[in-house]
């Protein structure tokens, strides 16, 4: 074990401790005028402005995105209301299983996507009057292997659905064995293999769904009894669905929403080739790498450097403090899953009133996720370092502090650089995790290209090629720093 000057030691505490608020309290106080909602006082009734609406932008042909522009059914009625309110909207793109999270969190105000009235989400929230009235169907593959006809032959059987949705509640009933799946298109895809046996879903997102897709390899062999209502749903007691149940009620009697149904449901909505769509999103995927997945593994990386290093000197530290604190932060990082930390940071802080961005919030986890890893990696590279190296350079009066900066760091920085590597091209792949607290970064960018079509397979093979290039530059990078770190070492 190294032993560190205890006022090196004790430095590096400070340092730790001084961090660690700065980290967690100034982005948020930057970000909480946009992040929290205010309903004026004036009128309970009265929308905020702008009303920020969270929907996934994955769920033909409710909602969708194309480009920068959020479009779909529950998209156009939303925006209509807002519309005839005066106020300004705002979508923030969420998957599904977190949109209630993201909600009480107060990431935005109300919920516009296809949310089912159930007697659990009336006790929990705020929900508008319905605005489309829909049934779901029992869905199975083309060929039908297990025979399935109604919803009785459900029991027993697999049956993919997304495990928040009420469509799950639908399949248990009926006694099915429940699949759990990020999405309506990830149940396709699952039906179409036989990985499972079978579906129930929003009848009208079928329907589209094997009217879009090139080979939907599926078909609608039941229709549930019970018909589904779809809302919009805020934070209980927010006041907002006065004003917009007065909107919907304006909209149904004057045609506005016939006219946006007919829109989505009974146009002709042609399938584009793989290569167009391929056309159409190549350049805002490369956006979506160059601006967001690319900038957030630098500066994730760098910091989780500093963090390392940080954890290292503290693991090789002969104060005891230091030590212990070191190896807890190692233990916790590395026992606990991403994306759980990526869900602590991001939803449940801003129950204690500490409220961050989501690219603030995505830098913390991940650095924090890479100094747990890169701790030992450092502190390994430094002890290889023989001890010689450190009596040397005590004999010409150098301090232990700068032996460990001008002497030892420098030839274990040439050790560590390959398993670093390793660190940084894992931690750009990890970026892909972020999609789950609202960052719109490659991965989130192919789906979103791909749900309008339902053909993931050239979204996400491009997207796949973009990781690789990326990867292979950085491969490039790592033999450079390899081969100049060497370059005084005999061979």
């Amino acid at each position: 074990m190294i032993t560190l000057p205890r006022r090196l030691a004790h430095l590096l505490l400070a340092l730790a401790i001084a961090l660690a608020p700065a980290l967690l309290s100034a982005p948020g106080a930057a970000a909480a005028p946009a992040a929290v909602s205010t309903t004026p006082s004036t009128a309970s009734d009265q929308l905020p402005n702008p009303l920020r609406v969270g929907t996934e932008g994955v769920y033909a042909p409710f909602s969708i995105k194309q480009g920068d522009e959020f479009t779909g059914f529950d998209v156009e009625v939303i925006k209509a209301v807002g519309e005839r309110l005066g106020v300004e909207v705002e979508f923030v793109g969420t998957p599904w299983d977190s949109m209630f999270a993201a909600l009480g969190a107060g990431r935005f105000d109300i919920v516009a996507n296809q949310v089912n009235v159930n007697p659990e989400r009336k006790q929990l929230y705020d929900l508008s009057d319905p605005y489309v009235d829909t049934a779901g169907v029992l869905v199975v593959a083309e060929d039908n292997p297990k025979g399935i006809t109604e919803l009785t032959d459900l029991k027993g059987k697999k049956s993919a659905q997304n495990i928040t949705s009420s469509w799950a509640e639908v399949a248990k009933e009926y006694d099915a064995d429940i699949v759990g799946v990020d999405g309506m298109n990830e149940a396709m895809a699952s039906l179409r293999e036989h990985r499972v046996d079978a579906i129930v879903n929003d009848k009208l997102a079928v329907r589209n769904y094997i009217a879009t897709s090139p080979d939907p390899g599926v078909k609608i062999v039941a229709e549930t009894d019970e018909q589904a209502q779809s809302v919009f749903a805020a934070k209980k007691g927010s006041g907002y669905m006065p004003a917009i149940n007065k909107a919907l009620a304006e909209m149904e009697a004057d045609g506005t929403t016939q006219r946006i149904y007919d829109t989505y449901f009974t146009a002709d909505n042609a399938a584009p080739s793989s290569w167009e769509l391929i056309k159409a999103n190549a350049w805002p995927m490369a956006v979506a790498a160059v601006k967001v997945t690319i900038p957030l593994t630098a500066v994730s990386f760098l910091a989780g450097l500093v963090l390392a290093l940080v954890a290292a000197l503290g693991r090789m530290s002969s104060s005891p403090l230091p030590r212990a604190m070191a190896r807890g932060y190692i233990s916790i990082i590395r026992g606990t899953p991403l994306l759980v930390q990526l869900f602590l940071i991001f939803y449940a802080l801003p129950e204690i009133g500490i409220d961050l961005p989501p690219f603030v919030a995505a830098v913390i986890a991940l650095s924090l996720n890479v100094g747990g890893y890169a701790a030992e990696v450092i502190r390994s590279a430094v002890e290889s370092i023989p001890k010689g190296q450190w009596e040397a350079a005590q004999t010409i009066g150098m301090s232990r502090t700068t032996a460990l900066r001008r002497i030892v760091l420098p030839q274990a920085a040439r050790t560590a650089i390959p398993p670093l590597s390793n660190t940084l091209i894992s931690l750009l792949k990890d970026t892909s995790l972020t999609s789950i607290i609202l960052v719109v970064e490659l991965t989130q960018a192919a789906r979103f290209a791909a749900a309008p079509t339902f053909q993931y397979m050239p979204m996400f093979g491009l997207a796949a090629l973009y990781y690789w290039i990326i990867c292979t530059v950085l491969s490039l990078v790592q033999d450079r720093a390899e081969e100049r770190f060497s370059r005084y070492v005999a061979h």
